[in-house]
């Protein structure tokens, strides 16, 4: 019987992002460890509780000032699409994705994610990783083998944004014979699915 797959394949690799993100994130938070054990047997207990409590403060405002950013840019969208004017698009850089992500970074306990959260709130620093990030996505996007994800969600996206096609025929209300001005009375049929 075949089903139309090869019964002889060749055992697939395992990509390096799966071999190393493990042991860089065991790495990170073990120099987390340490940088906190040398901080607090140089300036104090305290003064560890302190900057781990300040961390956390101040990513809930960066989070919160962010989110209403978020809410501002979005409720200013729909006003010029009611008032029938084109978006206009951001820039890769300006939007409110990467200061979140500084937030978190703040919020995490640790020094090196707050040291990195705050390099985060630079925004020369966001913008040149918003191009980055924007430019390896395009990359992968445009290198993208004919009928993979990524092919799918760019031909949903150009083609039909909310993904549905109806089927159907367009009867415009003057092209019909014996036209009558007023309500239409005429019986029609329920839809059905």
């Amino acid at each position: 019987m075949t089903t139309g797959v090869p019964t002889s394949t060749a055992p697939r690799r395992r990509s390096p992002a799966r071999t190393f993100l493990p042991l860089a994130v065991a790495a990170w938070l073990i120099l987390e460890i340490w940088l906190l054990t040398v901080v607090a047997d140089v300036a104090g207990g305290l003064a560890v509780a302190a900057l781990l409590a300040g961390g956390i403060v101040l990513g809930a405002v960066v989070i919160k000032r962010a989110g209403r950013r978020a809410f501002k840019n979005l409720s200013d969208t729909f006003q010029q699409a009611q008032q029938g004017r084109q978006p206009t698009p951001q820039q890769p850089g300006r939007g409110n994705g990467l200061t979140m992500l500084a937030g978190l970074l703040l919020m995490m306990p640790g020094l090196l994610s707050d040291v990195a959260g705050l390099f985060l709130l630079l925004p020369p620093v966001r913008a040149w990783i918003g191009r980055r990030a924007t430019r390896s996505l395009e990359r992968k996007m445009a290198s993208a083998p004919a009928g993979s994800f990524g092919d799918a969600f760019q031909q949903a996206r150009i083609h039909y944004p909310d993904g549905k096609v109806v089927q159907g025929e367009v009867i415009r209300d003057e092209d019909r014979p014996g036209r009558q001005d007023g309500p239409d009375t005429t019986y029609r049929p329920p839809l059905t699915p």
